[in-house]
């Protein structure tokens, strides 16, 4: 999943659970700085298991390619 939230930052991870609050957990969470479609010009930073919680949450994406750890 792509979540990008409301400080420009965008995560990137496995989608594990959300609760009624619209929490949502990512598993192997990625974090990109820039908010752009391709993601090419900056680095990721790892998170590993990441919460966003529902108030920061602007969009979430399904992400079409399978990520290569699977």
């Amino acid at each position: 999943m792509r979540i990008r939230m409301t400080d420009g930052r965008t995560l990137v991870g496995l989608f594990l659970c959300t609760d009624r609050d619209c929490n949502v957990i990512l598993g192997s969470a990625q974090e990109f700085l820039k908010s752009t479609d391709t993601f090419s010009q900056g680095e990721p930073r790892v998170l590993g298991l990441a919460m966003i919680p529902g108030h920061h949450v602007v969009s979430i994406e399904v992400e079409a390619d399978i990520p290569p750890c699977l």
